[in-house]
């Protein structure tokens, strides 16, 4: 894999963060400076730390492994979408349901649901049912797609979870934590790195920051995931980034004011 480059960090505006008056103390190393009232990230750290949650990613695919990718935030929703379907990888874009790691079992069950309506409509039992009552099956099925379409194939809890704002996903963050699966987070300066296992730090915000990282950490769980294939003999092994969608893998079913100075302007 290639290094990603300090040049394309700072064409998708990667090192703006929030205002100052807006931030996490815990990120001040993270931290090169602020300009007009608006932290500046330090784009090496950030590099370096890319690299290693980019290879953290590479490996797990190349393992077999699965990652959620998660971003309910408007201008994160579609770029979650094309990805992670891009790489054959789960993807949450609309609100993240309680439970959904930690009680798993439920949210299995409400994925099974979604199977049966769906079911419904071809095998013939509409048929038995009134108008009103086809209505109302009909909503439940289209809310089930709605917040279940990207993890409907997920049998088993995935091995790591990607985020694209650890603040705004803290509860998906916890769930994750609790149960010990690895945490890759884009952490802009208002965000606790501490709650992830890889850290990221960038602007969470920018359309072009997000789709920077997304689509890298897409493209490292192709080249992985092609390792693996190849491994296993299997036809359709080919590594290297592709805009084809990739199956995912399936399993049979079973902001206070700061308390320290911020660090000194550039």
């Amino acid at each position: 894999m290639t290094s990603i480059a300090i040049k394309d960090l700072l064409d998708a505006g990667v090192h703006f963060g929030h205002q100052t008056e807006r931030w996490n103390p815990k990120m001040k190393p993270y931290i090169f400076g602020a300009r007009n009232g608006i932290y500046i990230l330090d784009l090496r750290k950030t590099a370096t730390l890319f690299g290693e949650a980019e290879a953290f990613v590479h490996n797990l695919a190349a393992e077999g492994k699965t990652v959620l990718f998660v971003g309910t935030k408007r201008q994160a929703q579609d770029l979650v979408v094309e990805e992670a379907r891009r790489c054959g990888m789960y993807f949450v874009n609309q609100r993240w349901l309680g439970g959904l790691l930690t009680n798993f079992v439920t949210i299995q069950r409400s994925i099974a649901r979604l199977r049966d309506l769906e079911a419904m409509e071809e095998d013939g039992r509409y048929d038995n049912f009134s108008k009103k009552e086809i209505a109302r099956k009909e909503k439940e099925k289209r809310k089930l797609h709605k917040n279940l379409d990207g993890i409907r194939h997920m049998s088993k809890l995935p091995d790591a979870v990607f985020v694209v704002d650890t603040r705004k996903e803290k509860i998906a963050v916890d769930e994750a934590r609790k149960l010990k699966i690895p945490v890759i987070g884009i952490v802009d300066t208002n965000s606790n790195p501490g709650d992830v296992d890889f850290l990221i730090p960038g602007n969470d915000d920018a359309l072009r920051s997000i789709r920077l990282f997304l689509s890298r950490i897409a493209d490292a769980a192709i080249n992985g995931r092609g390792l693996h294939d190849a491994s296993k003999g299997s036809p359709d092994a080919a590594g290297g980034s592709t805009k084809k969608e990739v199956a995912p893998p399936q399993t049979p079913p079973p902001s206070a004011p700061p308390s320290e100075a911020p660090p000194a302007s550039a």
